[in-house]
């Protein structure tokens, strides 16, 4: 069993026999991350080990590699009324978007050089059963009936995607010939404020949420005193993305709706 992705690990035997290849591995958000210079340690599993697992891939005869981004290639944030699309510049700003956007852009070259078909695939938040990080926190707070300062916070908007859409999307990827060598969005189709979301989380556990009002600037600055200023960001600004080059390309639509996506993600609960 193979405990590390990198750049040194033999996937022969795995491609053997292979004709699609999807690749979702990675290394994400570290808590207290102690590594020196935590872009080198991102980039030996989401760019040298996709990369190796890529070119061994291409050798071993896959036609198709399907590899999971993220928008963090795109950017941490947008513009109101201007969501993200597939053909932006890539702008990353943390050591994970930035070793996501090099692997992506190694991957161009690969399929450049041998023919395998490379699909880029870019989630937003994905969220679902067993999800985890903020989301999860946001969920256990609606869940025990904490008292959330986000009545407010109503004028923002971000995308997200439930896990049973991303898997459909990835599912359509493997065979559909308009996917080769294509780059492509994905979301739920809604893009919520926290408020909203707060709220409709509640709706899905039958417990509805308990929110009161501060002005998101004070919540902003409280945060940013407490150097937690990025967190907040995360919770009071836009993230949106542009699905329509993924819908148009692919006659692709999300097949389940935000609610019951956040049904299915709140359903593994424990009390």
């Amino acid at each position: 069993m193979i405990s590390r992705i990198d750049s040194s690990i033999d996937w022969k035997g795995a491609l053997t026999g292979c004709n699609v290849a999807v690749h979702l591995a990675a290394r994400v958000h570290v808590v207290k991350d102690a590594s020196v210079d935590p872009l080198i340690e991102f980039r030996k599993v989401n760019t040298g080990g996709t990369l190796n697992l890529a070119r061994q891939a291409a050798t071993a005869g896959v036609r198709r590699f399907i590899f999971v981004s993220s928008i963090k290639v795109n950017g941490e944030s947008t513009a109101e009324n201007h969501p993200l699309t597939a053909n932006d510049a890539p702008a990353p700003q943390d050591p994970y978007g930035i070793s996501k956007m090099e692997a992506e852009q190694g991957l161009r070259q690969i399929a450049a050089e041998t023919g395998m078909e490379v699909v880029i695939v870019r989630p937003p938040l994905v969220y679902g059963p067993g999800v985890k990080a903020n989301f999860a926190a946001l969920m256990r707070a609606v869940q025990r009936g904490l008292p959330l300062p986000l009545a407010s916070v109503t004028h923002n908007r971000r995308s997200f995607v439930a896990l049973d859409n991303l898997v459909d999307l990835l599912i359509t990827c493997i065979d559909h010939p308009a996917a080769a060598n294509q780059t492509f969005l994905v979301s739920d189709g809604e893009d919520l404020s926290t408020a909203d979301l707060l709220r409709r989380l509640g709706q899905a556990m039958d417990n509805p949420a308990r929110l009161f009002p501060v002005p998101p600037s004070l919540l902003q600055l409280g945060a940013n005193l407490l150097g937690k200023g990025d967190m907040a960001q995360r919770l009071l600004g836009n993230l949106q993305v542009d699905i329509s080059h993924t819908r148009d390309t692919l006659n692709w639509s999300p097949p389940i709706s935000m609610d019951e996506g956040l049904r299915r993600a709140v359903a593994g609960l424990r009390p």
